[in-house]
């Protein structure tokens, strides 16, 4: 069914979702209750991270930690998630501002990055765990499932600093292997993810 403007069809929506590469099918989302982890792993609780999509978005709703200035990190497994420590190069920067308008800033911020290294990588930095702090925003993994190519990633997402800045973070980077990755895990870098939400979706 077209868009209706004054009585004449403007455009077809699903002929304009075609133009943009296909559609966002949700595929499973997890709910953070004092975890230590979330973890989704292809092929199982019905987690879908293969060849079925080329383009994989995990979102973010409402991440909130149960420790006060801890980062919330992601990493990689080739094995089905019986380890979690896929090479990685990643680049961060972003933008902060903080309540009583005394502070802002803009820039990259070397600590947050990873030179071939295997640890986790940080979505967010000193997220505070007041009952009105959290994160939310979206990580996007590129043909997970090539065993050609290495696996680009970025991500975008606004938080709550500890010392009461709204910041907006940007991560992005490769994981080194031509390995199929076929699961990601989220953690909190101390303590576990108190509440929210995980979905993932894949992209036709």
């Amino acid at each position: 069914m077209g868009l209706i403007s004054a009585g004449s069809t403007i455009f077809d929506a699903g002929s304009m979702s075609a133009g943009f590469g296909g559609s966002m099918t949700f595929i499973k989302k997890l709910t953070a209750s004092g975890s230590g982890t979330l973890s989704f792993v292809d092929g199982a609780s019905g987690v879908v991270l293969d060849n079925t999509y080329k383009e994989y978005v995990f979102t973010f709703n409402n991440i909130h930690p149960a420790t006060d200035g801890v980062f919330f990190n992601f990493n990689l497994s080739t094995d089905g998630g019986s380890n979690y420590n896929v090479v990685k190069t990643t680049t961060y920067f972003r933008a902060q501002h903080n309540e009583a308008d005394s502070n802002t800033n803009f820039g990259y911020t070397t600590d947050n990055d990873l030179a071939q290294g295997t640890g986790d990588q940080n979505l967010v930095t000193n997220l505070g765990n007041d009952n009105d702090q959290a994160c939310s925003g979206e990580l996007t993994i590129f043909n997970p499932s090539s065993t050609v190519f290495v696996k680009h990633f970025m991500s975008r997402v606004a938080f709550a600093h500890s010392a009461d800045f709204i910041l907006d973070g940007y991560a992005a980077g490769y994981a080194n292997t031509t390995s199929a990755v076929n699961a990601v895990q989220f953690s909190m870098s101390s303590g576990n993810i108190d509440a929210g939400d995980i979905c993932l979706y894949g992209i036709a």
